[in-house]
């Protein structure tokens, strides 16, 4: 008894205190985050409900069209001779438009790289390869701005411009309707935005397949909402096409600031920031939600991290470059819309830290509640504003998890969406993993630690996978 009493006045002095503080902290936190998705989730729901959120349906062979204009595709590669080839190959052979150019970038110091890009290009001329004249890895807006200037010495020879330039990474695997819908789009808006598709990996449902609960949702609600509401796009990356003449304008501009192009290469995410940008001015932005006859979406498809360490190094550096040096380099808008979605893009860190505490804070009450069971005296009673918060978080889990299952089940299937709920702690722990290591590596530049391309490593690429690659035949029918 004497031994029970002792415990009791342990954990009402020393674990207690901490647990009720992080209990408050995780709680209010997880309610601000509940009104803020539901808010999306409204939105969502009434865009739906009032059609204006339809997914359009193309009709049967479209992609097959002529261009409008001439349209280059810029690919930076480093160390990518695994995937490379493939995403040339397949490209060629999905975009068969006779005025769409490649622009391979690779470097001096990678021939494995520059050797299966040249076996894939075959005879092909509407590919261009281009080897930056330092060793590599820079950065990968560095590489851009190097396939920047290779596209504005050909226009200068040629005398003739392009009309849109659009971005892929090593790894793509595109759509065969996307070249045609994001070239029809061009005519009316500066920067035209896809949807990307994860590819599923079947030996690698937990981590890899993570990617795919989150594209799923954000690129079939939060994007749609986004774009509906008028605020900044943010580019990808992938599947994403540029105006020309929105292009040149950023160019010149950068220019007169002594940079070299119109990609900052100071930047992790260099991308997101290029679609904020254009989104802003000229002819603004779009988000082109489509499927094909078939009923397949119309997006960029790729394989994604398996490792537990890639998928935290990538997101290390969405975060870096997103939360930290988007806050440092693009400031806060002052329209209502843009200063919340500038919020939610920038949350990274302070979700990283929240989930931290909750996990804490469920180790600390699974302490309290075996101490409870074993007799121990423990008070665990919590006051009703408190009660409240709680409940609010336990409603925000279960409605996030059914929607989260719900749109990974609509593009993959019952079964994922089961394991989209399973995956939730796998992604909540590759956040916080990856907000610690993005905190460090902003602090480090702070110092004046250069920014490095910590790029991800690629040993697989969709078009490999025989299912995939009959059904885009089927597509292409």
């Amino acid at each position: 008894m004497a031994w029970g009493q002792e415990a009791g006045e342990f954990l009402a002095r020393w674990v207690i205190p901490p647990e009720r503080e992080l209990l408050v902290f995780a709680a209010f936190w997880f309610a601000v985050g509940l009104l803020d998705e539901l808010v999306i989730d409204l939105a969502w729901l009434g865009l739906k409900l009032t059609g204006r959120a339809k997914t359009r349906r193309l009709p049967r062979g479209y992609g097959r069209a002529e261009l409008a204009g001439p349209i280059a595709v810029m690919i930076p590669a480093y160390q990518e001779c695994a995937v490379i080839g493939a995403t040339v190959a397949h490209m060629l052979a999905a975009w068969p438009q006779r005025e769409l150019r490649l622009y391979v970038g690779c470097y001096r110091n990678d021939a494995a790289t520059l050797a299966a890009a040249m076996s894939a290009a075959g005879t092909d001329m509407r590919v261009r390869l281009v080897v930056h004249g330092v060793d590599g890895p820079t950065t990968k807006a560095d590489c851009l701005n190097r396939l920047y200037a290779a596209l504005c010495a050909d226009e200068q020879r040629s005398r003739q411009s392009f009309r849109g330039v659009l971005l892929h990474d090593s790894e793509d695997m595109v759509h065969p309707a996307a070249l045609q819908a994001i070239d029809t789009a061009l005519g009316s808006h500066d920067f035209v935005q896809l949807p990307v598709r994860p590819a599923e990996q079947p030996e690698s449902r937990w981590i890899a397949g993570h990617y795919a609960d989150e594209f799923a949702e954000s690129h079939a609600k939060a994007m749609v909402v986004r774009a509906t509401f008028g605020a900044a796009i943010p580019a990808a990356g992938v599947g994403c096409g540029f105006a020309r003449h929105a292009l040149t304008a950023l160019a010149e501009r950068r220019r007169s600031e002594g940079e070299a192009g119109p990609f900052a290469p100071e930047c992790l995410t260099e991308d997101y920031e290029l679609g904020l940008v254009l989104s802003r001015q000229g002819r603004g932005s779009t988000f082109l939600r489509l499927r094909d006859a078939a009923g397949r979406l119309v997006a960029t498809s790729s394989h994604f991290p398996t490792e537990l360490d890639a998928a935290v190094r990538q997101k290390t550096r969405w975060i870096h470059g997103i939360a930290f040096q988007s806050w440092d380099r693009m400031g806060w808008s002052s329209r209502p819309v843009e200063l919340w979605m500038a919020l939610r893009d920038r949350r990274g860190p302070l979700t990283a830290l929240v989930l931290c505490a909750a996990y804490l804070l469920l180790l600390l009450d699974a302490v309290l509640m075996g101490a409870q069971v074993a007799g121990v005296p423990v008070d665990l009673d919590i006051s009703l504003p408190l009660r409240v918060l709680v409940l609010a978080s336990l409603f925000g889990f279960v409605w996030r998890s059914a929607l989260r299952a719900a749109f990974t089940a609509r593009e993959y299937g019952p079964l994922e969406g089961a394991r989209a709920i399973l995956r939730i702690p796998v992604a909540n722990v590759i956040a916080i993993m990856a907000g610690r290591r993005a905190l460090i590596a902003y602090l480090r530049t702070l110092r004046g630690t250069p920014v490095v391309w910590d790029k991800t490593a690629h040993s697989t690429h969709p078009a490999l996978a025989a299912p995939v690659a009959s059904s885009l035949a089927g597509a292409e029918a």
